[in-house]
């Protein structure tokens, strides 16, 4: 009878906050993957990835292609009003009345921005793009032939020269 009555009150027993507390971290540690799973945003994975992967050969013969060329370009862009002027050289083309310029985000596709340039009668393109965010941006300029491209730290750099890789 002397044993009954020196027990002690559950609460105060280091075993049963152990087996209460290993399951509580887990449920715990359950819920908050599941609030960063639902409120984080993960980058798509293209569907058609094999179709997508052939399609790098194509991109390497418009390097290519732009080397034979001897294409480069001036980009410059404003902040202030969001303008694009690019200034492109080549000793053997005929300048097109329109080049794509995409600007690429190195880790948020979806800030990416694509823009079709207009040649104006100085022979410089000229465009408008969207605010860009911090960080770093790989900038492409092309056609269905040739492509030029470069990279971009924002802020810091707004103007860049572009050439083939």
């Amino acid at each position: 009878m002397n044993m009954l009555a020196r027990s002690t009150i559950w609460y105060h027993q280091p075993l049963v906050w152990m087996l209460i507390l290993i399951p509580l971290s887990a449920v715990l540690g359950g819920i908050s993957m599941i609030y960063l799973a639902i409120t984080t945003d993960d980058g798509l994975v293209n569907d058609d990835y094999y179709r997508y992967g052939k399609q790098i050969n194509l991109v390497l013969e418009r390097d290519i292609e732009a080397k034979k060329l001897g294409l480069n370009a001036q980009f410059e862009f404003s902040l202030e009003n969001g303008t694009v002027s690019v200034k492109l050289d080549g000793n053997k083309i005929t300048l097109p009345e329109s080049i794509s310029l995409s600007m690429l985000h190195a880790t948020r596709a979806n800030h990416d921005q694509h823009v079709t340039l207009l040649l104006t009668p100085n022979n410089n393109y000229h465009g408008l793009i969207e605010k860009l965010i911090p960080g770093k941006w790989y900038v492409q300029l092309h056609t269905e032939d040739w492509r030029l491209s470069s990279e971009l730290i924002h802020p810091g750099q707004n103007k860049i020269e572009l050439a083939p890789k």
